[in-house]
């Protein structure tokens, strides 16, 4: 008995002190828009809404749901910065547009219950915003006519800052 327990206690021994092949193995790299670009991804949202005669908050925040930048037009309505903030966070967390879980969370389907998840807002004008394959931020727009047209606007913003985003 004791000739079977050594070389399995000396097989576990080495397996827990070789610990992790390389520091590879115990690190995340992440990439996100830096504050300028976040901005500028704001500000040409905010036109692109303003040149159709739309009065919009747009927020965009980073890889993890935080707002970098926030901007409301002077007459977009109270409601406007929260629920552009909510539709941006949506679109990073569910990495989905939020146009597009509209349609696929309506009250009949089977993904219907994401909607009651905490700050979530199926709403279009929430749209992630990526780089070289990974998601880097979101941008959440409110006040427009409608989900469509939000929708449009955050991606002419997205849209303005994509050579930027290249790498």
């Amino acid at each position: 008995m004791k000739n079977i327990r050594i070389p399995a206690l000396c097989s576990l021994l080495m397996t827990l002190w070789q610990g992790p092949a390389s520091a590879q193995d115990a690190l995340v790299e992440v990439k996100t828009m830096t504050p300028e670009t976040a901005l500028k991804l704001a500000s040409a949202s905010l036109k692109s809404c303003r040149e159709q005669g739309f009065q919009v908050a747009v927020a965009v925040v980073d890889r993890m749901g935080v707002t970098q930048v926030m901007l409301r037009d002077r007459f977009a309505g109270a409601h406007t910065p929260d629920t552009a903030e909510r539709k941006a966070w949506t679109a990073v967390s569910f990495r989905e547009d939020t146009l597009a879980l509209s349609e696929s969370t309506h009250a009949d389907s089977p993904q219907s219950g994401v909607r009651h998840v905490t700050n979530a807002l199926m709403l279009g004008g929430g749209v992630p915003v990526e780089a070289g394959g990974s998601i880097v931020g979101g941008v959440g727009i409110s006040g427009a006519p409608g989900g469509p047209q939000d929708d449009a606007c955050a991606r002419a913003g997205i849209d303005a800052i994509s050579d930027d985003l290249e790498f």
